[in-house]
């Protein structure tokens, strides 16, 4: 069940993805150029992701647990260190020369095109350096406090 709840879950966010235009690099591009084509459109679909999300996390967390687990995980690490700003800036680095961040990367995947074609396997070989370079090093999730 629960893998029918994340390929779902996966479905939907794609199709938004798609339905937005933020599997379009040049669209994110464009936002990102000031001086230029500015396209304020993306600031839309993250102020409407964030509403979602703040509403989804409200309603999910007043239960005592998940429907499809034992118990919630959410990340427990609050430190802003070297590697979070070092990670923030290559991520933004690499999304504003390719215009893509991993999610719509993936779902553009299969459309072939050529940015596609060299920033997934780009994304996969620096995931795989940075396992390397640092075993044991993943983000730490732990169980929520259960509310009243």
């Amino acid at each position: 069940m629960r893998s029918i709840a994340n390929l779902l879950a996966g479905l939907i966010f794609g199709l938004g993805l798609l339905i937005s235009g933020m599997a379009n690099p040049a669209k994110v591009q464009n936002f990102l150029d000031l001086a230029g084509t500015f396209d304020p459109s993306l600031i839309f679909v993250m102020a409407g992701a964030v509403m979602v999300t703040f509403a989804g996390y409200r309603l999910v967390l007043r239960r005592p647990r998940p429907v499809l687990a034992e118990r919630f995980y959410l990340p427990t690490a609050k430190d802003i260190d070297a590697r979070l700003i070092g990670g923030a800036a290559l991520f933004g680095i690499g999304w504003g020369l390719s215009g893509f961040c991993p999610g719509p990367a993936i779902v553009s995947l299969p459309l072939l095109a050529t940015g596609t074609l060299v920033f997934v396997p780009a994304m996969l070989a620096g995931i795989a350096v940075a396992r390397l370079l640092m075993p044991g090093k993943a983000p730490r999730a732990g169980p929520v406090a259960q509310s009243e």
